[in-house]
């Protein structure tokens, strides 16, 4: 054989080893590339059967959680017994701290004219309904200038005073839903402490936050519950800063929001809405006197309906 011949046959064979070294990491890649293929499914098919379920897991449980609702609530208001935890001095101030404004409230108007005219005390107990937004200045102004009256009607039996949480403004708070949250909040003082609700109210609102500012953290409405020296603190903060009750406070807004109860018809389109007996007041929520003077007319009223007709009495 030449050596032209041994040096073709040398390449050649060279070529030949070279291609069969290549076909074999051709193969050797493709396994690896059916492999990683095989292991990235295997791991998306298992992200996703973790995803679903926990979707499933999550929508049971929320399926099979109950709504919290209080157990004293009557129509989603909370009637006030009796006043604990709130100081009235005779001026009209709480103990701690001045009634804001200068108001002096006072418990009854002076009747307009010397024949005797009923007050609240001389007729059947009227019916004072307050729906109450907890970011509201005006449930803010109305209970500021009428906490004394209000306070002295109920010691008195004079009045059934009711108080409606409502969360209407729970947009006006920078996303953290303070209206909502502290409406709550008054459920919960009213389940677990029904005596200091009163007081709890006065505090919410005496101390309102501003509007459009974030509000108080569950964490501070608890603190501020507890402020009024009510019992079982322990279960009043848990039940606060779990939010247990903002699923029936917003449920019990949207009721509102279509029709009060006794009302016929009635809806609530704003806050404070006060009832007497059935009968909106409008006049300036921050006259006591003006308030009073209402809340006499429309008792006048139910004491003269409920009373016989008197027979008449001839004259000399």
């Amino acid at each position: 054989m030449s050596s032209d011949e041994s040096h073709n046959a040398a390449a050649s064979e060279r070529r030949d080893a070279v291609r069969e070294k290549a076909q074999q990491v051709q193969a050797r890649q493709s396994r690896a590339r059916l492999i990683r293929r095989t292991t990235l499914g295997a791991a998306v098919i298992a992200v996703v059967a973790v995803i679903a379920v926990v979707v499933t897991w999550t929508v049971s449980s929320s399926a099979s959680k109950p709504l919290m609702s209080p157990e004293n609530v009557v129509d989603d208001g909370f009637m006030v017994t009796g006043v604990t935890g709130v100081g009235i001095t005779s001026e009209g101030s709480e103990a701690n701290g001045s009634v804001q404004g200068g108001q002096t409230p006072t418990p009854t108007a002076a009747p307009a004219e010397p024949s005797p005219t009923p007050t609240p005390t001389d007729t059947p107990a009227v019916d004072i309904r307050v729906y109450v937004d907890y970011l509201s200045t005006g449930s803010r102004d109305f209970q500021v200038a009428n906490v004394k009256q209000l306070t002295e009607w109920v010691n008195e039996d004079a009045a059934m005073l009711t108080y409606y949480p409502v969360a209407m403004l729970t947009a006006k708070s920078n996303g953290t839903k303070y209206s909502l949250r502290a409406a709550a909040a008054s459920a919960c003082v009213a389940q677990h402490a029904p005596d200091y609700f009163f007081a709890f109210n006065q505090a919410l609102l005496t101390q309102q936050p501003e509007v459009d500012s974030d509000g108080y953290t569950d964490s501070e409405l608890a603190a501020l519950a507890i402020a009024t020296g009510l019992d079982g603190a322990k279960v009043v903060r848990s039940c606060i800063e779990e939010q247990s009750y903002t699923s029936w406070a917003k449920l019990a807004t949207e009721r509102a929001l279509q029709e009060l109860p006794d009302t016929d018809g009635m809806a609530l389109t704003g806050t404070p809405m006060v009832l007497v007996n059935g009968t909106q007041y409008v006049g300036k929520l921050d006259d006591p006197k003006e308030f009073a003077q209402f809340v006499l007319t429309v008792a006048s009223d139910a004491y003269y309906k409920a009373s016989p007709t008197p027979t008449p009495t001839p004259t000399p």
